[in-house]
């Protein structure tokens, strides 16, 4: 490791590798049981993070007579869905230009289904009752280089056509609302992101899903599913599910159905949370309007203020282990809180001396085209979404009442579009996928270094449909 400046040691001495969002909070609901013996139901749902939830929830709102039971192997939103930044994006693509660059032909409606998809959201928000900070805010994606905010006027046009309402903002316009001496100008979305406390959303969507008969049962893996013609059977340690449709919602853990296993990898994500800000320390970075903020880079980070207006500041890095093993020792790394902070303080250098307190990372399932992917077996009982890519806080939703759809087989807008009817093209096995993954972020990186010009490695992938900007 290349020597850390003493201010990024010191900003790290009393960091503590915890999960923020899980620290000591009161609404942490209760555990459940495991599942013991046989249970008979019409949908069972394997997962209980935000898929699973929003799941079960639509399924008991579109039907209320329907029995619906959710199995998870640890704990509701013990994965991804409790350890995200809680940037609730109304994008269903992992932003606009890589939806724009795969599906130019279907983005106007995708972007459409995305908006209605995040007012769905808030509207379920007020309707339960759920406390979880949200806060509708609007995002800044920010470019700390010249090349990039062509980049962002080219995007803000193409967005514009297609029916959002976006704009850009100089560097003197964009320094007046976030100070920082990186910031060249930057792309404002009004009301296309929202903030959340994404544990906090995880209990009340579960306790949603609860007040409505969901029954859920915790720290029981699925070990294998057996199609027994008009139902299916979901096996677990100490017990049995049979049930009429299964919906898969495992995000990174290991996909059920083998053959979707060769479209998802898991690339680890980590982020750091500050000490509250001073009065002075907000004043000095201004951040009045507490938008969800991102670079532009292909590399990039995303931050934000919390509720106690400390900052969350997160990405960049994207570790990927060999074979793709998810394990826990993997959720802390020091180098790149190291990075992290490095990269915190040269975008707020009026911030040093300021302390972080926790850093925690996360398992995120990724595929070649970096928005989800939906699937069916056994004659269309079971039904899958997998493949966010880390921006799944909103896009869940979606991707829940999509594999619903199919489920039922209702025929409609969304089970119309290529990206649901078509998958990505699969990573290569081992040890080519390793190779494969370390040239591409080798690429990337020097891309980012090199005015986003993309080497002939890049432009390869591009041609193939890859595509990789992240």
């Amino acid at each position: 490791m290349a020597p850390i400046d003493p201010i990024v040691l010191k900003s790290l001495a009393d960091l503590q590798p915890a999960l923020y969002w899980l620290d000591a909070d009161p609404l942490e609901p209760e555990s459940h049981s495991a599942l013991v013996g046989d249970v008979t139901t019409d949908l069972c749902i394997v997962g209980a993070g935000y898929t699973g939830l929003w799941t079960a929830l639509l399924a008991k709102e579109r039907n209320p007579k329907r029995e619906v039971v959710i199995v998870e192997q640890r704990e509701t939103g013990n994965g991804a869905s409790g350890r995200n930044g809680g940037f609730c994006n109304a994008s269903l693509t992992h932003g606009f230009v890589n939806g724009y660059t795969r599906f130019p032909d279907e983005m106007a409606v995708i972007e459409k289904l995305g908006r209605e998809n995040l007012n769905e959201i808030e509207a379920t928000i007020k309707k339960y009752n759920i406390d979880c900070d949200f806060e509708r805010t609007g995002e800044l994606r920010v470019a700390v280089a010249p090349w990039q905010l062509d980049g962002l006027k080219e995007e803000a046009i193409a967005r514009n056509e297609t029916g959002d309402h976006v704009e850009v903002l100089s560097k003197e316009e964009i320094r007046k609302r976030v100070n920082s001496p990186l910031y060249e100008g930057a792309l404002h979305d009004a009301d296309g992101t929202a903030l959340v406390d994404p544990a906090r959303l995880v209990w009340g969507l579960e306790k949603a899903c609860l007040s409505l008969g969901v029954k859920i049962y915790e720290n029981s893996k699925v070990e294998d599913l057996i199609d027994e013609g008009s139902q299916v059977v979901i096996k677990t340690a100490y017990g049995q599910i049979k049930a009429n449709k299964v919906a898969l919602a495992t995000n990174i853990y290991s996909p059920l159905v083998k053959s979707a296993r060769k479209y998802v990898i898991a690339v680890y994500d980590f982020q750091l949370v500050t000490q509250p800000l001073t009065k002075e320390q907000l004043e000095s970075i201004g951040w009045k309007g507490r938008e969800g903020l991102s670079d532009a880079g292909y590399q990039f980070h995303y931050y934000r203020l919390t509720k106690e207006n400390e900052i969350l500041w997160g990405g960049y890095d994207a570790i990927y282990n060999y074979h793709g093993k998810v394990r826990q020792e993997y959720e802390a790394r020091p180098e790149t809180y190291a990075k992290l902070a490095t990269n915190f303080f040269k975008t707020f250098p009026q911030l040093a001396g300021i302390k972080f307190t926790h850093g925690w990372g996360g398992a995120i399932d990724t595929c070649s085209r970096f928005s989800p992917f939906w699937g069916t077996n056994f004659d269309d009982k079971v039904a899958y979404v997998l493949g966010y890519t880390g921006l799944g806080v909103a896009s869940t939703r979606f991707g829940a009442s999509t594999m619903l759809d199919l489920l039922d087989g209702i025929d409609n807008e969304a089970t119309n579009l290529q990206m649901v009817k078509h998958k990505p093209i699969p990573f290569p096995p081992e040890p080519f996928r390793f190779l494969f993954i370390r040239l591409t972020q080798w690429s990337i990186n020097r891309a980012d270094q090199n005015q986003g010009k993309r080497n002939l490695w890049l432009k390869l992938l591009d041609r193939l449909g890859l595509g990789f900007d992240s």
